[in-house]
């Protein structure tokens, strides 16, 4: 709770200061490798996105109750150039603690096939990588949060 308010309190100081860092087929596994040692939890949504919506704040609680064990947590919006503003809205409201990601592809297809060669770019996707960076597992479409859960216990000690 401290967390959220520090985060709520220092956007509302600083309007204009977070920003949306984009990731592309160079820098996303480049992004990943930064977390090695960690389990990561990579969340792809967008604001268009009801069930995107509606799982972020479950994520950010998700989150916060297993930092401590080893977990990290990244959101990269999905959403088109114009809509940072809208996006970077929700994660405020959210408490989502940056840093915050915009997916910007060059080619799409790519982008989804390095990410999980199954992925089509349907939202919401989640993807988590083991210590190692090797991805340990794949949630496409609404996702019940205990699935989730289950499968980042059996990574974390």
């Amino acid at each position: 709770m401290r967390l959220a308010l520090a985060i709520l309190f220092a956007a509302a100081l600083a309007p204009g200061q977070a920003k949306l860092t984009p990731l592309n087929e160079t820098s996303f596994p480049k992004m990943v490798a930064s977390h090695k040692g960690k389990i990561l939890l990579v969340d792809f949504w967008a604001t268009w996105c009801v069930p995107c919506r509606a799982e972020m704040p479950l994520l950010v609680k998700l989150s916060a109750r297993l930092r401590t064990r080893g977990l990290d947590f990244v959101t990269v919006s999905a959403d088109e150039a114009g809509k940072e503003g809208d996006a970077l809205k929700v994660l405020m409201q959210n408490a989502v603690a940056e840093p915050f990601y915009l997916k910007r592809a060059v080619d799409d297809d790519k982008f989804f096939n390095l990410v999980d060669a199954k992925w089509s770019g349907e939202m919401p996707a989640m993807f988590i990588y083991d210590r190692s960076g090797k991805r340990a597992r794949s949630f496409l479409g609404e996702t019940p949060m205990k699935d989730v859960e289950a499968a980042i216990q059996k990574l974390v000690p």
